[in-house]
């Protein structure tokens, strides 16, 4: 969310410093991402100048463009070649010099002196898009006569600079998610060492200038609606809204529409609530009714689009019962403000947050209004910002209010009552805070006292903090004015000192960290928080498993993830994206299941989270040199990585059992068992269905280990080592004709059954498969290892251990010695 500086201090008489108040709001909660200066108009109108058109001809080489001469104010008239059909002699303006800057959203173009057709030109006369002044592209602006030539255009169109601050807003926090929100919370941390308060601009003068025109209003859903009000306004005209209120939108990042939606728009980020607008005109029946409707009702938005709504969804409807705006989240296409419009219906509303964030997520919107009502909105705000918004509209697009203001709130708001112990202030922050103090600070907070005593305090808490509603959130508050840095930290430390046998997790995390980035993998860190839908439709997870967000911020960040597959996959299309394909990366992180379980189990027992190890190759295994060829990455080198990981950490890769896999994440691949059938790590091919879902193209080879399950193997190793054998070994290799349905692991198996004494190496050195061989078969060559500890082998006992391996591979496995 963005704040305006000069916005901002509209409201609080603060003489700091753009940086210095960045960090107090930092301080207070309200993290601040970035300041940054600002003009209301890209690039300032920099280099642009008012001009007179002196002359004006049609090019001699063309049937569309005009040679003029233009007067800026400076020794010489300028030739300028222009193509606009509506240039004239006589006229006043805009004129871009040589080396001025223009902007095409993030494009930069500079103006040079040219020749164009044969005839010289230095400059441009400008149209309103081509500044940043608007979006007609019609012809060039024409100014008023009176306009001042030479004058900078960026003085006659008074283009403000201002400062920015943007700030990373937690779900918890939307009573910041406005400049009066932001202005409250400032002077109260200020108000702990100064004489300052926030000022609200003051809504006195609102009356109704006559009752030509009122709209009845009926909550036909109360459980959905808490509150709802509204006012007429009659004899508006629409239409540009003043520079004033198109800079402080611009400013914002807003682009501005109209005046009566750009009113609703200033007063929703100077407030927090959201308003909105319909044509008067258009509510048939003289009658706003708030209910939602059957499911299955067709209904066309703003944007165009036709949208089925669910029996869920909130409609503001008109008297015959017909949507005109989806309560709190987006306005309709009949109903909304037009250049034609001339009367209005102001609404102002408290919407509950449960059945707003649902409609939001159901029809994939997300705009500045459902952000603050699924959040939950100051109800006692709710008129006071529908005055405000009434005199600002009277101001912008004349008009006469034309009706009382009509508000219906069956349950007014109660204030939180929360009990706070004075001991549990201290043990909780670890300071001791004197009563007074805390009186001061909860006064600053605009939390009243109710009843207190030498232990207790009894507080009533405004509405407009929905998240301070018990005492640990009432004591974070007095921390937060208090100031985080003042609590000094103590000079012990209170521990006792436990010998476990267990391994270091973080000893084994950063050997693992090392082996791969000396490998040349990365290591990335995805968010925990995913989209839920990745986990429906796919036979690996179960989707009653995932663990959902009750409040998500987007449907992208809907779930905990189950996974690190798909973080990894997005990690890999943004790089892809920006022309990075060859990429080896892994990551360590959570992942979290909802197990549920009886309802008198405590919340935390129906979930538990399991720690992963992931790694990814995709693209070229390594960078092009001399020396050797170009290669892509392919299974059988990610399954190097992971079987020397698995050594590496001192786990027996024989004792493990290594099954095929086939599923929809890995098209095909391995799996690896513990003796007890858990699946200790799995890897292979990742399902082209996903890489189309991420939009790539290339194939990406995943393992995912368990890393629980690993630490516990690891700590179950023991490290023995040997002399140097005295005795020389001896190989043997075979060449034999198998079933396709056969693995290496299976012959290797079977021959360490035949021989555990003498056999301690079995490899596969070739693969073949073709049309020489009979079909559904292949071929594979094996190298033996034979050694005797205590003695130099002869031929004989050579020849007869080959020749029991040989005659049990033909009896198990049906194999032809080639």
């Amino acid at each position: 969310m963005y704040i305006a500086y000069s916005w901002l201090k509209d409201y609080i008489d603060i003489d700091l410093t753009p940086e210095e108040t960045g960090k107090i709001l930092t301080q207070l909660g309200l993290e601040v991402a970035g300041i940054e200066e600002v003009e209301t108009i890209k690039g300032g109108l920099s280099g642009l100048v008012i001009g007179e058109v002196v002359t004006c001809k049609p090019h001699p080489n063309s049937d569309h463009l005009s040679i003029t001469t233009i007067d800026v104010g400076g020794q010489e008239i300028l030739p300028v070649v222009c193509g606009a059909p509506n240039v004239a002699a006589g006229q006043k303006v805009v004129v871009a010099t040589v080396g001025t800057s223009l902007y095409d959203g993030d494009k930069e173009f500079k103006i040079k002196k040219s020749k164009i057709r044969g005839e010289v030109s230095e400059g441009m006369i400008c149209a309103e898009d081509e500044i940043g002044l608007g979006t007609s592209h019609d012809g060039i602006m024409v100014l008023d006569p009176e306009a001042p030539v030479g004058m900078p255009a960026a003085k006659y169109f008074k283009v403000e600079s201002d400062y920015v601050i943007e700030i990373d807003l937690t779900p918890n926090r939307i009573d910041g998610a406005s400049h009066i929100g932001v202005a409250r919370d400032l002077a109260a941390f200020l108000k702990q060492t100064k004489n300052i308060n926030y000022k609200r601009p003051d809504v006195s003068a609102f009356k109704a200038d006559n009752h030509n025109l009122t709209i009845p209003v009926e909550i036909g859903t109360p459980e959905a609606c808490h509150r709802y009000a509204g006012v007429t306004l009659t004899g508006l005209t629409v239409k540009e809204s003043p520079d004033w209120l198109q800079n402080r939108l611009r400013l914002i990042g807003l682009n501005p529409i109209n005046n009566i939606v750009d009113v609703t728009n200033y007063v929703l980020f100077e407030t927090g609530q959201p308003l909105h607008a319909f044509d008067a005109d258009k509510i048939k029946g003289n009658k706003i009714i708030v209910k939602t409707l059957s499911g299955g009702y067709k209904f066309q938005t703003l944007d165009e689009v036709e949208r089925e709504l669910g029996d869920e969804d909130l409609t503001i409807c008109n008297g015959l019962s017909e949507g005109m705006c989806i309560g709190g989240v987006f306005g309709g296409i009949d109903s909304g403000v037009k250049e034609t419009t001339t009367s209005i219906f102001l609404e102002s509303a408290w919407f509950d947050p449960v059945y707003i964030r649902k409609t939001a997520r159901r029809h994939g919107l997300n705009t500045d209004a459902s952000f603050r009502f699924e959040r939950g909105i100051d109800p006692d705000g709710v008129v006071y910002a529908l005055k405000r918004a009434a005199l600002l509209i009277k101001e912008v697009a004349g008009g006469t209010i034309s009706s009382e203001i009509i508000d219906v709130y069956p349950n007014p708001a109660k204030p939180f009552r929360v009990d706070v112990s004075l001991a549990n202030i201290e043990r909780l922050i670890g300071v001791k805070i004197s009563a007074e103090r805390v009186r001061k600070i909860l006064e600053a907070l605009e939390i009243e006292i109710v009843k207190e005593t030498k232990e207790l305090l009894t507080v009533d808490v405004p509405p407009f903090r929905v998240d301070v509603q018990r005492e640990a959130d009432v004591i974070e508050e007095i921390l937060r004015i208090y100031g985080y840095n003042n609590v000094e930290p103590e000079n012990h430390v209170y521990s006792t000192i436990q010998y476990s046998p267990k391994p270091d997790p973080e000893k084994y995390k950063n050997l693992v960290s090392d082996i791969l980035m000396a490998q040349g993998f990365n290591e990335i860190f995805s968010n925990s928080l995913t989209k839920a839908s990745y986990y429906e439709s796919n036979n690996v997870y179960i989707p009653e498993n995932t663990v959902h967000i009750f409040n998500p911020l987007s449907q992208d960040l809907s779930a905990m993830r189950q996974s690190l597959l798909f973080g990894g996959l997005e990690a890999i299309a943004r790089n892809s994206n920006y022309q990075n394909p060859d990429l080896k990366l892994f990551e360590f992180g959570n992942t979290y299941f909802y197990k549920g379980g009886e309802e008198n189990v405590q919340p935390a027992g129906k979930y538990y989270e399991e720690m992963h190890l992931a790694l990814f190759i995709t693209g070229k295994s390594h960078k092009e040199n001399w020396s050797s060829a170009q290669a892509k990455t392919s299974f059988f080198e990610l399954k190097a990585y992971v079987e020397n990981l698995i050594i590496k950490l001192g786990i027996p890769i024989e004792r493990l059992k290594v099954e095929k896999i086939s599923n929809d994440n890995l098209t095909a691949g391995l799996c690896y068992r513990r003796g007890d059938g858990e699946t200790f790590c799995s890897m292979g091919y990742v399902n082209r269905k996903l890489l189309k879902d991420a939009d790539i193209d290339a194939q990406v080879f995943y393992a995912d280990f368990n890393w629980d399950f690993l630490l516990q193997q690891a700590g179950k190793c023991k490290i023995n080592y040997s002399e140097l054998p005295r005795f020389p070994a001896v190989r043997r290799d075979l060449a034999l004709l198998v079933n396709e349905n056969i693995t290496f692991e299976q012959l290797k198996n079977l021959a360490f059954k035949a021989d555990r004494k003498l056999l301690k190496e079995v490899d596969i050195f070739d693969v073949y498969k073709g049309d020489k061989l009979p079909e559904g078969k292949k071929s594979y060559a094996l190298s033996f290892i034979l050694r005797d500890d205590e003695k130099t082998l002869t031929d004989e006992i050579i020849e007869k251990t080959m020749n029991r391996l040989i005659g049990l591979y033909q009896r198990e496995f049906d194999a032809i010695l080639r």
